[in-house]
């Protein structure tokens, strides 16, 4: 079957050629990520299970999808580095897939390259997605937001709290805004710390920058960083300003938007 077949290290900037396709994305498995590939009418998608964590939810898309007709599976954190899709391609394992992925002959501790081909066979067209809203919040003065990927230039000098993974691409994509703070979570932290290595991005910007525990905070929701996660990393700059390991991240973020107000 010719079925085109992308590795895109992030599920927000699929093209139009996701249309159809097998995408490996280097995104967590969360719902909003599922609803994006769903959105682009990819036929199947792989994303990386970023440690799992806080009620599932680094899969939690995999169910969503299913209710979509969409096969998708996710790739254990400890094989493969989140935030790049090539790895995930290259080394991924299957750690879990939905009833749509497990029909076309995926299994647990599969290879992504042969979950590829097996996806080929995944049923499409399937139904689209209702229209989903990605969440941007303010909590206590404090900017929630479930992607970093909404991140702005007007949040300059901002304290912001994402639901992202704070991979490489996570660190490129937000310095250029500058926030004063700049919240993720650690996905697990992953093999080789990528889920954890765009601090040390942000660090040579001179942006403080923390990660909390995936098994603290659901991945994909800012306000649960927030209000929920214990920092489990941390980079100079926000040493600086007091951040410290299994410290609450609500503490820090408080503490760091009295300054700045």
């Amino acid at each position: 079957m010719n079925v085109t077949v992308l590795t895109i290290d992030s599920a927000t900037k699929l093209p139009p050629e996701a249309d159809g396709a097998v995408i490996v994305t280097g995104s967590h498995g969360a719902v909003y990520a599922a609803y994006l590939c769903a959105r682009a009418g990819v036929r199947a998608a792989i994303h990386h299970d970023a440690g799992i964590g806080l009620d599932e939810a680094g899969v939690g898309g995999l169910a969503y999808a299913e209710k979509l007709g969409m096969a998708m599976a996710a790739i254990a954190t400890e094989s493969a580095r989140i935030g790049d899709a090539g790895d995930l391609l290259v080394r991924g394992r299957i750690s879990r897939a939905n009833a749509q992925a497990l029909a076309c002959g995926v299994a647990i501790g599969m290879s992504c390259r042969e979950a590829v081909e097996r996806l080929k066979r995944a049923p499409w067209p399937h139904r689209p997605p209702p229209t989903q809203a990605e969440g941007r919040y303010e909590v206590d003065g404090i900017l929630c937001l479930d992607s970093a990927s909404m991140l702005g230039p007007n949040d300059h000098g901002r304290v912001a709290a994402t639901g992202s993974h704070g991979a490489l691409i996570a660190g490129t994509t937000t310095a250029p805004m500058r926030p004063r703070l700049i919240m993720f979570n650690d996905a697990g932290p992953c093999i080789e710390r990528a889920g954890i290595r765009g601090l040390d991005v942000l660090e040579q910007a001179g942006i403080a920058a923390i990660a909390v525990a995936a098994h603290s905070a659901r991945i994909g929701d800012g306000r649960s960083t927030l209000q929920d996660g214990t920092i489990s990393a941390v980079n100079r700059p926000a040493s600086l300003l007091g951040a410290r390991v299994d410290e609450p991240a609500l503490a820090l973020a408080r503490r760091v938007a009295e300054k700045v107000s």
